[in-house]
């Protein structure tokens, strides 16, 4: 007797999984919109960019910087200024009012030439990716220039299940077309994407 009750409650857990699959693969996100980007979009800076400092007839205290995993910045005469989810030009005038300190009325331009861009606006792709990877976002990026960055999806990916979770809309989920975009060319399941967007590629169960 104890045989078969074990026997019993193993089929029904295999049971509920089948049903709780079942009903996974069954639910669907709606399609993520083709325009997702906004006009007014600004760079910001982020741990890891490299920043090409010019101040305006001061060449010794122009130079190239790096963004510290703090966010912050060094430079001459400059100690420990946060630099991270500020735009060039912000930071340009921050820059300014520190080095009005020393020297009158300084002009500052700020250049970005590494891009990493802070964590909350960078391109997460996990899942059945071929590179799966982090990528920072760029205005106007759509999935395929993504597609394109990670090496497209695996043999065994379930292309046309996958999802995007926007973290700037509260985590709405969105599904988009990976396998007809990538394996068939179809141009109209190609979307843009936002700044911290997740790519969820799942496996095929088949």
């Amino acid at each position: 007797m104890p045989q078969t009750c074990n026997r019993q409650r193993s089929s029904m857990k295999w049971l509920i999984l089948a049903a709780a699959l079942s009903l996974g693969a069954c639910a669907s996100s709606p399609p993520a919109p083709m325009n997702a980007a906004k006009a007014d979009y600004s760079y910001k800076i982020g741990p890891g960019d490299t920043l090409n400092i010019v101040v305006w007839r001061n060449p010794e205290l122009s130079m190239s910087v790096p963004v510290r995993p703090d966010g912050k910045i060094s430079a001459p005469l400059i100690d420990d200024l946060a630099a991270m989810g500020k735009d060039s030009t912000a930071l340009a005038r921050d820059i300014e009012k520190e080095l009005a300190k020393f020297i009158r009325d300084p002009v500052v331009t700020v250049i970005v030439t590494g891009f990493v861009g802070p964590y909350s606006e960078q391109i997460r792709v996990i899942g059945a990716a071929a590179k799966p990877q982090i990528l920072a976002y760029k205005q106007k990026m759509t999935i395929l220039d993504v597609m394109i960055a990670v090496g497209g999806i695996t043999d065994f990916a379930d292309g046309n299940a996958a999802t995007i979770l926007r973290t700037s809309e509260n985590n709405a989920q969105y599904g988009v077309r990976l396998k007809d975009l990538v394996k068939n060319g179809d141009v109209s399941a190609n979307v843009e994407m936002k700044p911290g967007d997740v790519v969820i590629i799942p496996q095929s169960w088949f």
